[in-house]
């Protein structure tokens, strides 16, 4: 008899164990709610209980969803269907769209699943004892619709209708349908999400389209003409900047003036700008380095102002897509930064990662005898920091571009000085070695901005190994009718 090594038998019980294929269905009643908007269920197996995650679910839910990934005790889904409703949902008079799953949800029902699965979160990954005693505040959204200043939308050939449940070959302008990235649900009328009187006339915008004889993108052949349609608002001076995305077949043909005097129909002198940028790339995206953008109408930007400072935004530039909201991020930031005048005479402020410097501003705005600086390795981001802090008149902040780990040795004036520094990292967060060359400037507080707290809870253990404990934290709602929250928490040594 062939008696196999151990790591060999248990790599085949555990093969016998993956109860789900990928792809199949399974229907499931949502019982639980775990960070990042994953509803969770429970289904009995011939080796007894299985939990199934379904991604943007809530419970009280009975769904069908496809398994995405299955391991012995567990698999991950994507929802494919809501066959029975939480009694927690509401109706909505707003057009249904993928990226508000939670838009039937009331509010403060919302928030409570964000504070309470966020707060699970730095129990499991960060290690962090009694994290309800350090909890400062939950900061709501202002405005809870009609928040955002950006939205990107969708041309292609195969549409879904929501109604049927059914593709149909079709001139399709809207938002990917969930789950797929081949076919697009039209837009008829306002998400409750971007600019109301825009998407109400989006469907002006596909007739027109579609009139034109062009062909909307076909995503598996990967041709046609029309791609994308990118959309940026002003909340401040109410108006927008439009970027039509097409290919370049044919593109002498097309009336760009017709569809340059359409906007201006429909939106009159809030147009601030049309661009139209050639996109011939094989990949579904709306930047790239071999696009050619051309403004065929207005100005290439728009002024948004944030905290009274006013900031220029291109239709590329990263700014913050929830402008009201990000006012409290903001202030909250400089709140913990600056408090209980907790920066000495000489002390500095680091506001790494700057970008275009809104956050160093902001912060030199609220004091007078703290010097500010911010830091960024991206050279053209700092070029822009130092155009808006001009613009804006600030005065007690200087910008840098260099890498956080050759800081200290390009500018030793700052050496043993910075006693502060406020991250803002991408929402892949900090990569370990930069977090230990952040450590190793040795400042007393650190105060830690996250898109993505499951990266900040990591880096929470780490930074506790390095003896800054987490004192206090907020969490801010920045995207209603999502699972998404921010972070702001302090570290102090």
């Amino acid at each position: 008899m062939l008696i196999l090594p151990k790591f060999i038998r248990s790599y085949s019980v555990s093969r016998k164990r993956r109860a789900f294929k990928k792809g199949q269905l399974i229907e499931v009643d949502i019982s639980d709610m775990a960070f990042g908007g994953k509803g969770i269920g429970k289904v009995v197996t011939e080796d007894g209980e299985f939990v199934i995650f379904v991604l943007n679910t809530i419970p009280g839910q009975k769904v069908l969803a496809r398994v995405v990934k299955c391991k012995n005790r567990y698999a991950e889904c994507k929802l494919d269907k809501v066959l029975v409703h939480s009694a927690d949902e509401t109706t909505s008079s707003f057009q249904t769209i993928p990226g508000a799953p939670y838009a039937k949800l009331p509010i403060k029902i919302q928030e409570n699943y964000k504070k309470s699965t966020t707060l699970e979160l730095f129990k499991r990954i960060g290690k962090v004892e009694n994290i309800e005693d350090k909890l400062d505040s939950f900061i709501s959204s202002p405005e809870t619709w009609h928040y955002r200043n950006k939205m990107e939308y969708s041309f292609s050939v195969i549409r879904y209708d929501l109604d049927e449940e059914k593709e149909y070959d079709d001139f399709g302008l809207g938002f990917k349908h969930r789950g797929t990235w081949w076919c697009v649900e039209n837009m008829d009328k306002d998400s409750g999400l971007f600019d109301e009187d825009f998407e109400n006339n989006l469907h002006q915008i596909r007739k027109f389209c579609e009139k034109s004889g062009f062909p909307a993108w076909h995503p598996p052949k990967r041709e046609g003409f029309f791609r994308h349609l990118v959309v940026r608002k002003s909340y401040y001076s109410n108006e927008l900047l439009i970027n039509l995305i097409t290919s370049s077949d044919e593109v002498h043909k097309f009336d760009i003036d017709g569809f340059l005097e359409l906007l201006k129909e429909i939106l009159g002198t809030r147009l601030a700008g049309l661009f139209h940028t050639l996109n011939d790339d094989t990949g579904d995206r709306t930047i790239g380095v071999n696009l050619k953008e051309r403004l065929v109408y207005g100005k290439e930007k728009v002024v948004e102002q944030i905290l009274g400072l006013d900031f220029e935004i291109s239709m590329q530039s990263f700014f913050q897509t929830n402008p009201k909201s990000a006012e409290k991020l903001y202030s909250k930031v400089a709140d913990y930064a600056l408090e209980n005048n907790s920066i000495g005479e000489g002390d500095v402020v680091m506001d790494l990662f700057c970008g275009t410097g809104t956050i160093g501003q902001i912060l030199a705005s609220k004091t007078e005898n703290t010097k500010i600086i911010g830091v960024d390795i991206v050279p053209e981001a700092i070029v822009d920091a130092k155009r808006n802090a001009e613009r804006n008149n600030v005065a007690g902040l200087e910008f840098y571009a260099a890498d956080v780990g050759k800081f200290l040795i390009q500018y030793p004036q700052y050496k043993g000085k910075i006693s502060c520094i406020v991250l803002d990292p991408p929402r892949a967060g900090i990569a370990p070695k930069t977090l230990n060359k952040v450590i190793d400037i040795k400042a007393k507080k650190i105060v830690y901005v996250s898109c993505n707290p499951a990266t900040q809870a990591r880096d929470t253990e780490i930074l506790n190994e390095a003896g800054y404990k987490l004192s206090k934290f907020s969490l801010v709602d920045q995207f209603p009718h999502t699972s998404h929250i921010e972070t702001i928490a302090v570290f102090e040594k």
